[in-house]
């Protein structure tokens, strides 16, 4: 039996081993264990390698498009095998990258598949799920299979994709986001199940490179989680880009032919329709890995399919924790890495606030880029609040202007009654990036009257954000 930990953090994805290194910077001996990739889903199969993907898809629009910007030259093309390569390159850095902060913070990194054997013990077998190809290889100096000793445990398995009943995946015909992010070649043409953020990245990204799209969300609009509004305007772009949106309708039966699929389509009205695709990619989601832990052992709780938790982690069984999206939604990486800070502050005795899930950003990285943090207008007015609007178009902004990138908006919205920044969302160009600054407006509780009075650097696309609430008090200057 090995030495006891403070600390064990069953996975080593972005919640796990940022919770790991936090520990070990507060002085707890602390170990990962993972079984298949370090940095998890996000870095190696997910966040990083998609955006990876979508830069080379933003690079070619800007060459195809060069002419507009007086840039000419031959007609650009593409290598496919190439763009996928580049995009494993940079998850292989990455991951190249967690193993090296482990080691530089003294954290044990224990390679196998872990189950909670028991209160305080964590059993590390040989791993059981074939690993996803190509596999990176494991760190040097791991610690192997044993039973190891903790007087706090961890639980961050994260999540995998959503099978969905007549749509489940064989690897070829129809994919999961593993299979899109590293096609042999790209299909002429392809159906998206699901327009979340998943479904629309990869939506987006095939698009640019020509394949014909057809997207299928079975809610009435697509970006579920948007503001309406915001969805409406990414909805109007994408379809201008050729991308046919099917809301409203589900996928009721897929017939596999020998390169092809013929999927039917049933709307909201009950009409039929078939199409058929080279691929369809299933992205209705993930779901949380919670099998296989050991969870049933300890009588850990778990609630419509996720570890129940409280704000700082904690599960209803003493020195058992759960962070990032086996503890449930938003399924979002930074969500994960900021539940591992809190979660093992607490453990060390400090005061950390409790996760506000209201102030955790969603960003989904398509073009346009749309991105978002707090409440909707419809959410705020079914709350009860009497709400402010804020409202400013990237058309009347220099700096989009002066890019090319004239489409967008931003959206603000205040509560009328004590001027608090209920939510903020953006569709357009960097809105990625631009969402940040509300995301710390509202965690410092900044009031209405202060972003009004805060200096944005022109030109930049961020005065967007100013003269949007400045609009909200019926002060915008530039519209």
């Amino acid at each position: 039996m090995a030495d006891a930990y403070d600390l064990v953090v069953v996975g080593g994805g972005p919640g796990g081993y940022v919770a790991a290194i936090r520990a070990a910077q507060l002085g707890l001996k602390t170990a990962v264990v993972e079984r298949e990739h370090l940095g998890g889903i996000c870095l190696n199969w997910g966040c990083i390698p998609t955006k990876a993907l979508l830069r080379s898809a933003e690079v070619y629009r800007l060459a195809k498009d060069g002419a507009r910007y007086g840039v000419t030259g031959a007609a650009p093309g593409f290598d496919a095998a190439r763009i996928v390569a580049r995009s494993r390159e940079a998850a292989g850095r990455l991951n190249a990258g967690v193993g090296f902060l482990l080691k530089k913070n003294k954290v044990d990194v224990i390679w196998g598949e872990a189950t909670l054997a028991g209160q305080g013990e964590v059993k590390v077998g040989a791993p059981t799920k074939p690993p996803v190809t190509p596999q990176l290889p494991a760190p040097r100096n791991t610690l192997g299979e044993g039973v190891y000793q903790a007087k706090h445990i961890i639980v961050a398995t994260g999540a995998r994709p959503r099978p969905l009943p007549g749509l489940e995946p064989d690897g070829r015909l129809i994919w999961t986001y593993f299979e899109a992010l590293k096609p042999e070649r790209f299909p002429k043409s392809l159906l998206v199940v699901g327009a979340g953020a998943i479904g629309v990245e990869f939506a987006s990204f095939f698009r640019t490179f020509g394949v014909d799209m057809t997207l299928v969300e079975a809610l009435p609009q697509i970006l579920p989680a948007e503001d309406s509004e915001i969805a409406a305007l990414a909805r109007k772009s994408f379809e201008k880009q050729g991308i046919v949106i099917k809301t409203a309708t589900t996928v009721t039966a897929l017939e596999m032919k020998a390169d092809s699929a013929v999927a039917t389509l049933k709307g909201a009205d009950g009409a039929g329709e078939t199409v058929e695709v080279e691929r369809v990619l299933s992205a209705a989601g993930v779901v949380a890995n919670v099998e296989k832990l050991g969870l049933e052992t300890l009588g850990v709780a778990i609630e419509r399919g996720v570890i129940k938790t409280d704000g700082l982690g904690r599960t209803n069984v003493p020195g058992v924790y759960a962070i990032g999206d086996v503890a449930g939604g938003p399924m979002l990486a930074h969500k994960a890495e900021h539940e591992g800070v809190i979660c093992v502050e607490a453990i060390a005795g400090l005061n950390p606030h409790p996760l506000d899930k209201s102030l955790v950003p969603g960003c989904t990285y398509c073009h346009p880029q749309v991105a978002s943090v707090g409440l909707t207008e419809e959410k705020a007015k079914a709350a009860g609040y009497d709400i402010r609007v804020g409202r400013f178009p990237y058309l009347g902004n220099g700096k989009a202007v002066a890019l090319g990138e004239p489409e967008g908006l931003v959206k603000t919205i205040f509560d009328k009654k004590t001027g608090r920044l209920l939510g903020a969302h953006l569709v357009g160009a960097e809105a990625t990036e631009l969402i940040q600054g509300f995301v710390i407006a509202m965690n410092l509780e900044t009031t209405e009257e202060e972003l009004m009075h805060t200096i944005f650097p022109h030109p930049t696309l961020s005065e967007t954000m100013h003269e949007s609430v400045l609009d909200a008090f019926g002060r915008v200057i530039h519209v």
